[in-house]
């Protein structure tokens, strides 16, 4: 410690014994680990999520899944002849918060099986970078659009997240950049997708995390875009990719693409063509110390030029054949050349922020393998549609193509989201979670306006004569939990059912709606909205429980005379 006047000292007690701050001189007096240049926010600390938790494989995807698998009893290389992964890696699609999954990648037993395949050599994110985003979006069926609103982790990562502002965000992807650099192999990299809104704090993060001396390109990725006149700035047309390296030798491949013309190459060098005895046409470059050299365009056309940082690559248009509609989806050609550039078939790519899939698609039409993550529910969806059509279009081209699984920390980040100590002993945890899933039954309850029931196995309340059964906090309300209420309720004699949950499984109603009905039981199905955490709004009967809404479709053929005399 450096050594303090007696006054400074002293100023120092006061301060203390009053519970005053510090003033902010005392922050680089006290201490001698002080940074030439640090970003400071509220909350900051060193500390990492070190949590792990068991991953839970919800399902196996080998397309096409429908035709008779081949013999392989006497099969040894790694894919059979239709291109079907016999053995080896799985690709993995995680479904989740990614500061646990990363934690338990980390720190579980997962971490030895991807040491096993090298490392990953490559992450590339795009996080939401707009503080005050939100998992809200946009989805069109037929001619009209329906708002996709945020689940209820969604909705938490969001209010500890983004919620409070820029510093809360910086805390986020501090924490989350700190595990990817532990995760990443010796010869790795990150590449990290921002926009002018954070690039300062993110260059700052990726600067503390990783170290200036690793920082080896901000890439400008320049699109094109309507012309608009603006009164007060330039017109905004381009976004940032932040590029760090692991070590000082990371894995880097340079490539060139092609001039778009003659006239282009010539332009840019600022020289003019001439035509040797032969014929053919060049140009004379510098080659340092006062000389020149020929050099042929014929020659250069083909070479092509060096990619440098600035990459003019439009953005998706919605009528492209690779658009699926998801709001931040990225052109495939963009990761296309990124993991072209840091990485080797063969090796691990990760996404946390996965979006839509374009990481995975692009990492495996490369010959890559990968890890894709996302929070949000629609995303994963997407991503695994997505990925069975990779595989089906590999396997019709005669290529390659990996299995892969998707896979959630099931009912532990369950009992993570609801705040139970892992350090604590077995009969401890247990004994917290049944209190803090009470207090969430009471607090649902509460909003619903609900008596709260004993008595019943599958129901917690009654209201209006109704019988009230609520859902998991983050696991979907399953067929499985709505045929236990069924079971029940023809044992005892009941009729009237509601069901509250944050989310129901896909393709559950209507079947499940006419199959109670058909046993006589009246079951309605209702979403828990995110307003039930705000205190204020229980308390003033503010809460609006909507019934879950579908299609019911029903096929109607009717003949045409002609096609059938």
């Amino acid at each position: 410690m450096p050594r303090l006047t007696e006054q400074e000292q002293q100023e120092i007690l006061r301060y203390i014994e009053a519970d005053k701050p510090l003033p902010e001189k005392y922050r680089f007096l006290l201490f001698e680990d002080k940074r030439e240049v640090e970003l400071v926010w509220n909350g900051k600390t060193s500390e990492v999520c070190n949590i792990v938790l068991p991953f839970q494989v919800i399902e196996q995807v080998d397309e096409p899944r429908a035709e008779k698998p081949e013999d392989t009893a006497l099969q040894s290389s790694l894919f059979d002849e239709r291109g079907r992964q016999l053995k080896g890696w799985t690709n993995k699609l995680i479904w989740g918060d990614n500061k646990l999954i990363l934690s338990s990648l980390k720190n579980g037993p997962l971490r030895e099986e991807i040491e096993k395949q090298g490392g990953i050599k490559l992450i590339y994110i795009d996080p939401p970078f707009d503080v005050g985003y939100d998992f809200s979006m946009d989805i069109e069926i037929g001619g009209d659009t329906f708002t996709k609103k945020p689940n209820i982790l969604e909705e938490n990562a969001y209010r500890d997240t983004w919620g409070r502002g820029a510093d809360s965000f910086i805390a986020m992807i501090y924490e989350r950049l700190a595990l990817m650099r532990d995760l990443l192999a010796e010869d790795g990299s990150i590449y990290v997708h921002c926009d002018w809104r954070v690039n300062g704090y993110i260059r700052l993060v990726l600067d503390e995390v990783f170290g200036k001396g690793h920082f080896n390109n901000a890439i400008a990725w320049h699109y094109s875009g309507w012309n608009k006149k603006l009164s007060t700035s330039f017109e905004r047309r381009h976004d940032t990719i932040y590029f760090y390296a692991k070590s000082d030798q990371p894995i880097f491949n340079s490539f060139f693409e092609p001039w778009e013309s003659k006239e282009a190459y010539v332009k840019a060098r600022k020289q003019k063509i001439r035509i040797d005895d032969d014929g053919r046409e060049y140009v004379l470059s510098d080659a340092g110390g006062g000389q020149r050299i020929k050099r042929y365009l014929d020659e250069v056309m083909e070479q092509g030029v060096v990619v440098d940082d600035v990459w003019n690559l439009d953005k998706i248009n919605n009528s492209a054949k690779e658009a699926l509609g998801y709001p931040t989806q990225k052109p495939f050609i963009l990761l296309e050349r990124i993991i072209n550039a840091s990485s080797n078939e063969g090796d691990v790519i990760a996404d946390f922020f996965c979006g839509s899939g374009t990481t995975a698609a692009v990492a495996e039409k490369l010959g890559r393998k990968w890890i894709a993550t996302d929070l949000g529910k629609f995303g994963i969806h997407t991503t695994r549609k997505r990925m069975i059509g990779v595989q089906r279009a590999l396997k019709d081209e005669g290529k390659g193509y990996r299995a892969f699984e998707i896979l959630n920390l099931g009912k532990y980040e369950r009992q993570h989201y609801i705040g139970i100590n892992p350090n604590l002993r077995e009969a401890e945890q247990q004994k917290q979670l049944e209190e803090k899933e009470a207090a969430f039954l009471d607090l649902i309850l509460r909003a619903y306006r609900a008596e709260k029931t004993t008595g019943f196995a599958a129901f917690h309340g009654k209201k209006a004569g109704r019988l009230v059964a609520v859902g998991p906090v983050n696991l979907p309300v399953t067929r499985l939990f709505v045929e236990e209420i069924i079971l029940e309720c023809r044992k005892k004699h009941n009729t009237k059912v509601d069901i509250l949950g944050f989310e129901f499984e896909m393709g559950l109603f209507p079947n499940v709606l006419d199959e109670a009905r058909s046993k006589g039981i009246d079951i309605s199905p209702k979403y828990i909205p995110a307003d039930v955490f705000d205190k204020r709004a229980v308390e003033k009967n503010q809460v609006v429980f909507h019934n879950v809404s579908f299609i019911e479709v029903k096929p109607h053929v009717e003949k045409t005379p002609w096609l059938w005399s």
